[in-house]
């Protein structure tokens, strides 16, 4: 059903974990990486706040397309995987693998989080979301997103972004890489300051996506709907 009241950021942000992989440094995925890295190239200029942030919003505004995979840790520790796709502006799609049976899709103007054993869906306005900033025609963090924090370190850049609309209240921390600013991972802290994080490895970008991938069954939510009266 289309949410018409207060949800909290908390539900939205577990489902979509779309979402994401513990704290810096807590995942071996970026973290074994980096250091490895580190000890091969040379170290970057350092970058002030404000050009961090410039230099991720560029390279976010480079992808167009992107597709991969990704593991994501909820608040009790629990981890499930599974495929994404991302086509800008507007469209994602997190295919969560066995025993997971999740499959959310944005198609550029609603969310959709969809259970595939309970045959049951749940769609939010794109607009309302924490994944607005990481779909939009044009990003730009300094001026669309309420940064709070940067962190800029030899390997890793983080931006904490404060997240308050009239369906969500809690906070969204990106993590990039600081040679190349590709986005690494990201953690969603809900209103009551649980955190659900999310890292993606074998990224393609600006490979060719199905846009069938995008689709909402919308009828299959008036259906539910009719199920519910």
């Amino acid at each position: 059903m289309i949410a018409s009241q207060a949800i909290s950021f908390g539900r939205i942000g577990k489902s979509l974990a779309i979402a994401a992989a513990l704290f810096i440094g807590s995942v071996p995925l970026t973290a074994e990486h980096s250091a490895a890295q580190t000890t091969q190239q040379a170290q970057p200029v350092a970058l002030t706040n404000v050009q961090a942030i410039d230099a991720v919003s560029k390279y976010f505004n480079s992808v167009r397309n992107m597709h991969g995979k990704f593991v994501q840790f909820g608040p009790t520790g629990g981890r499930v995987e599974g495929q994404f796709f991302i086509s800008r502006p507007g469209k994602v799609r997190f295919y969560y693998n066995k025993p997971s049976t999740l499959d959310i899709i944005a198609d550029g103007s609603m969310v959709s989080v969809k259970d595939r054993k309970l045959q049951t869906q749940d769609i939010w306005p794109l607009s309302q979301t924490p994944l607005r900033f990481l779909l939009a025609d044009k990003i730009d963090l300094k001026t669309d997103a309420n940064v709070t924090n940067v962190v800029v370190e030899p390997d890793l850049i983080t931006i904490t972004i404060d997240d308050k609309t009239r369906f969500t209240s809690g906070r969204l921390t990106l993590i990039f890489d600081a040679r190349d600013y590709k986005l690494k991972q990201w953690t969603v802290r809900d209103a009551q300051g649980y955190d659900t994080s999310v890292a993606i490895y074998d990224v393609v970008e600006n490979g060719a996506t199905n846009p069938d991938l995008f689709k909402i069954d919308y009828i299959a939510n008036s259906r539910q709907r009719r199920g519910n009266n």
